[in-house]
C-alpha cells in the first residue's frame, strides 16, 4: 500500500466505527466502494477518512442514514446549499425539541406513578395495577 492508504481495520480504529458498519456503508451507498489490491483487500484513503467521520458524526447528533445520505448530497444528486442544510437541521432541532417534550411527559407519569408506591414488599403494587390498565 502506498502512503495515504490503509485497510478498513485502520480506518475503523481511526473513525471509532465498527469494521461491519464500514462494510454496511459501502453496500447502501453512503461510503463509496474503495479500490482493491491485487490481493482483493479493501484500500482506504484520506476521502473514505474524512466521508466517515462526517458519517459518524451526523450519527452522534441523531441524524438518520436518510438524512445523512441526503446532506452528503447522494439524494438529489448534487451539491446542497447552505440554506437546505440550515433547513434540514431546523427539521432536525424541532423533532429532537418534540422527544423531549415526550421525554419530559413520561418522567412525570412515572414520577407520579412511583409517588404512588410505598415500596415496601407487600403483593398489591399501584405501578403495576397502573400498567394493566386501558388508557
Amino acid at each position: 500500500m502506498r502512503a495515504g492508504q490503509f485497510p478498513i481495520g485502520a480506518l475503523s480504529e481511526a473513525t471509532s466505527v465498527n469494521i461491519e458498519t464500514i462494510r454496511y456503508y459501502e453496500k447502501i451507498g453512503l461510503m463509496p466502494a474503495p479500490p482493491r489490491t491485487e490481493g482483493r483487500q479493501r484500500v482506504y484513503d484520506g476521502t473514505h477518512l474524512k466521508r466517515l467521520t462526517f458519517i459518524r458524526r451526523g450519527r452522534e447528533l441523531g441524524f438518520s442514514l436518510d438524512e445523512i445520505r441526503e446532506l452528503l448530497g447522494l439524494a438529489k444528486g448534487h451539491d446542497l446549499t447552505c440554506a437546505e442544510v440550515k433547513v434540514m437541521t431546523d427539521a432536525h432541532v424541532g423533532d429532537i425539541r418534540q422527544k423531549i417534550k415526550d421525554l419530559k411527559k413520561l418522567e412525570r407519569v412515572l414520577s407520579e406513578l412511583s409517588a404512588q408506591c410505598c415500596g415496601k414488599n407487600v403483593p398489591d403494587c399501584p405501578i403495576l395495577d397502573a400498567l394493566s390498565k386501558s388508557p
